[in-house]
């Protein structure tokens, strides 16, 4: 250690050192900062996690049919099946899968439509699987989109990953927000176009109906009381024609209610040649009812058809209409897709609307408030989704830092009575920053994919602190000792306290490092650990090389010998 004190008196010696030391370390805290404009280093709540399954929705056009949706599904199944790592593959066609994490809040359990199909995939084990499911995800869904979507125009294929962190409606969510149900629509499409074009983006989706063209068919009861037959009659034959019905009940020992009997028509016989209003007419000219005379009459002639716009459903929050439009992440943050798109937005809008963004220091900061420059109508762009969540736990812990920060420090006060020795601590600690931002750019050198600085990595941070700390007070209650009871010169002191705590700040660090080596191989947690482990290098040389010359510059080290002297007087009249 004898060197290390010499190396370390000799940068407090010689002033051009010193500053060397500061500019260097001043450096590498601003680089360490501009990874992230840069993209060196990304930011997100958590990574993607690697599962034993996934979901995909199919969403046909409203409107369409059962068959055109198995078309779809199939084509899907099709191409899963040449996987060797995909186990089980589950088909529920016009429903939603069994609510499962993603589904919580995806509406998976309300999906009861004709154009709507889940797929389950079941994969082999995670821990016996070179390709993690992410991975395997963003490698099939441009090949099955590229195939599958053309089969049936404006269909929707997305891809649902168990989430790593809390479920969320996507990635990213857009509420459209607005009374004019006809402008929020534009408004939303044009959004979607928007979102289709930003890189990084997958799976967009527009959570609305289609409006399309459908035909009524309504009894005419004059017609059918002229020819002899009941209104009853001809709403059965509808119904088994084109749905089906109940016609009897079977009893069973075995069940405690009736069994309902259900009769349908078969597939050829319930289809349309066409979607013309010629091909509905001709189907109804093939059904005929016999009325009480015992003629048939064909159906026609006693039902009109009426051709009408579809009513879409219309959705609410917080008892305003809205329209949510949805995106999925590619592998990629989702804070970074954000920005492009909003500034996208922002010009494309202003054509036709004030847009007022209205900056703020909460989440809805990146909100878009658009003024129709004719009408004067409002209406409101909301983020939300895994975005919002992202903002609000960094929010969440950067306040939880910040709070620490002040803590230690007036403990700090307390104990020193000095606010540039706690500072001096503090700032040390702080600068631990360097580590945890660089050792994630190195880590993402050794993943196969985007190694993210999470908000583990961040709680790792901020645990960082405390441990950060610990070394400068060390140091300065060394230094202080060495020079109120033995007179050693300032300078000579802190190097003599820094070379004999350099050892046992070192096994420190080992045993931090050693001890977070398994944490970094975790998917989740793998932010952590790196933080752990970068953040505790940086902090040995911060603490043996940049707090030593804090010290040696701050006044509040220049301590009265005669403090040592008194204490050992009161010591010996105590004896």
């Amino acid at each position: 250690m004898k060197k290390l004190e010499e190396f370390i008196f000799g940068i407090l010696e010689e002033k051009k050192k010193k500053k060397l030391v500061i500019v260097l370390t001043a450096v590498a805290f601003f680089v360490s900062l501009m990874m992230f404009p840069t993209k060196l280093v990304l930011a997100k709540m958590l990574p993607g996690k690697s599962d034993n399954t996934f979901s995909i929705y199919v969403d046909t056009p409203s409107g369409s049919s059962i068959e055109e949706t198995k078309k779809v599904s199939s084509c899907v199944i099709d191409f899963l099946k040449k996987e060797e790592e995909i186990m089980h593959i589950e088909l529920f066609l016009g429903q939603g899968i069994p609510l499962d994490y993603a589904g919580l809040v995806k509406g998976a359990s309300m999906k009861q439509t004709e154009n709507v199909a889940e797929i389950s995939v079941n994969l082999t084990d995670k821990h016996h699987r070179e390709e993690p499911s992410f991975l395997m995800v963003q490698r099939l869904r441009p090949m099955i989109k590229d195939t599958c979507l053309p089969l049936v125009k404006d269909t929707n294929i997305k891809f649902i990953e168990q989430p790593a962190g809390p479920p969320t409606l996507a990635s990213l969510v857009v509420e459209v927000y607005g009374t004019n149900l006809k402008k929020i629509r534009e408004l939303a499409f044009e959004t979607s176009a928007i979102l289709s074009q930003t890189e990084g983006l997958v799976d967009i989706d527009i959570m609305t109906d289609e409006i399309f063209d459908k035909y009524e068919l309504i009894p005419d009861k004059e017609k059918i009381s002229r020819s002899g037959l009941s209104v009853e009659q001809v709403n059965n034959i509808l119904y088994l024609a084109f749905e089906g019905m109940v016609v009897a009940h079977k009893n069973s020992k075995n069940v405690s209610d009736q069994i309902p009997i259900f009769l349908i028509l078969e597939k050829e016989s319930k289809e349309l040649f066409s979607k013309d209003e010629n091909a509905l007419r001709s189907k109804l000219s093939s059904l005929n009812l016999m009325n009480m005379e015992g003629m048939m009459v064909p159906l026609s002639e006693v039902v009109n058809i009426r051709k009408v716009k579809s009513n879409p459903m219309i959705m609410h929050k917080d008892l305003t209409r809205m329209i949510n439009v949805i995106a999925e992440t590619d592998m990629v943050s989702q804070v970074y897709p954000l920005l492009d798109a909003r500034a996208q937005m922002i010009e494309h809008f202003e054509k036709d609307y004030i847009v007022d963004k209205e900056p703020g220091i909460n989440t809805y900061m990146f909100d878009l408030h658009l003024t129709d420059k004719k009408t004067g109508e409002k209406f409101l762009l909301r983020w939300d989704g895994e975005m919002k969540v992202t903002l609000d736990t960094f929010r969440d812990l950067g306040g939880a830092f910040i709070a620490a920060l002040i803590l230690i420090f007036l403990l700090l006060v307390v104990y020193y009575k000095s606010f540039v020795l706690s500072g001096i601590i503090l700032l040390g600690s702080f600068l631990s920053l360097i580590g945890v931002i660089v050792g994630h750019w190195v880590a993402n050198w050794f993943t196969s994919e985007t190694f993210f600085l999470t908000a583990t990595s961040l709680i790792g941070f901020i645990a960082l602190m405390g441990i950060s700390s610990r070394n400068s007070l060390l140091l300065i209650d060394f230094t202080k000792s060495l020079m109120e009871c033995q007179g050693i010169p300032k300078r000579k002191a802190i190097a003599i306290a820094t070379a004999t705590r350099a050892k046992p700040i070192a096994l420190t660090a080992v045993a931090i490092i050693l001890g977070s080596a398994l944490l970094a191989s975790d998917p989740v947690f793998g932010g952590l650990g790196v933080a752990l482990i970068s953040g505790t290098v940086a902090a040995v040389f911060v603490s043996l090389l940049f707090v030593p010359i804090l010290m040696d510059n701050a006044k509040a080290m220049d301590f009265d010998k005669a403090v040592c002297d008194m204490e050992h007087k009161n010591i010996s009249i105590t004896k």
